[in-house]
């Protein structure tokens, strides 16, 4: 069989649609040929294409009017923490306003609802919704500490010289205004529950999770990720912290199995040990069964500093 031509970049490395390929000179006989795949009417698909969900869901967007990627999709495309049940299943998420007919078609899983003009967004040239507005899209099908999560990485303040970006993805009042706007939302209960108890200040999914593991537990609430003045020239920024008691909590992932980290790991216990201050270091075994023994390590801390339960 004869080779095709090459296609012209990039339809010869994602999807695209049938239009753009023949606005951009591409002949309809080439569009036929075999080597290329029909995954929804409209629609090619190269082989050996890229699997990123942003391109897959581009020429879907593309074809289908007044749409936008959504939910699972779009919690993918943004790269949202948090587990969301069925995140990875397969279809493309695809949302068109109510006053329309809900998009139907190969491979798609196709939503309708109310959308201001603000909550739908162009993300290198794929329309999807919004940070705010996808996650209360997946407010039905989260858990209120899995939706807190989101919500503590969506206020979480960047830091500009790792981030290139000086402002958080949303504020508090922005999410508040999201649940306002959309009143009997599915899952919009469980989305005031989390932003009730969304903090400022958390670095990571893991952080969020014993922040509010040892709020269950009865412990008092940490302050996170502040500047922690421990000696003259020496500042660290503590997971968690009880400043009254100098108890610094830390939680710790796989990174910190790596020599350079260790050596790091080391210096920061010398640094609190030195200024007085008890640190308290979890890692994800402490986490298992809601974080019980991360509460027991911490309760033990406080206690010996003289924190008693209310």
């Amino acid at each position: 069989m004869k080779t095709p031509r090459p296609l012209p970049e990039p339809f010869g490395s994602a999807p695209f649609t049938f239009q753009e390929a023949i606005d951009a000179g591409v002949s309809r006989r080439r569009l036929k040929h075999r080597s290329l795949h029909v995954p929804s009417r409209g629609i090619r698909l190269p082989l050996d294409p890229c699997s990123a969900v942003k391109l897959r869901a581009r020429p879907l967007t593309l074809i289908t009017q007044f749409s936008a990627a959504s939910h699972a999709t779009a919690f993918l495309i943004w790269d949202f923490p948090g587990f969301l049940p069925g995140l990875h299943a397969p279809g493309i998420h695809i949302s068109r306003p109510d006053t329309m007919a809900i998009p139907r078609r190969r491979g798609v899983i196709g939503h309708v609802g109310q959308f201001f003009d603000d909550e739908i967004t162009r993300l290198d040239g794929v329309m999807v919704t919004t940070r705010a507005r996808t996650w209360l899209d997946c407010a039905r099908k989260m858990s209120i500490d899995e939706l807190t999560v989101v919500a503590d990485h969506l206020l979480r303040r960047p830091r500009p010289t790792f981030e290139h970006r000086s402002d958080p993805f949303a504020s508090p009042e922005e999410l508040a205004e999201m649940l306002d706007r959309h009143k009997g939302t599915p899952g919009i209960r469980k989305a005031r529950l989390a932003l009730e108890q969304a903090r400022i200040g958390a670095d990571s999914a893991p952080e969020t999770r014993l922040r509010l593991a040892l709020a269950r537990a009865g412990l008092p609430e940490p302050e996170l990720n502040a500047a922690t003045i421990l000696r003259s020239g020496v500042v660290r920024e503590p997971d968690l912290a009880y400043p009254k008691h100098k108890v610094a909590v830390e939680y710790e992932g796989a990174g910190h199995s790596e020599p350079a980290q260790i050596i790091r790991d080391i210096a920061r216990e010398e640094d609190f040990g030195g200024a007085g201050w008890i640190l308290v270091r979890i890692s994800k075994r402490h986490m298992e069964n809601d974080a019980r023994a991360a509460a027991v390590k911490v309760r033990a801390a406080l206690a010996g500093r003289g924190w008693q339960p209310r």
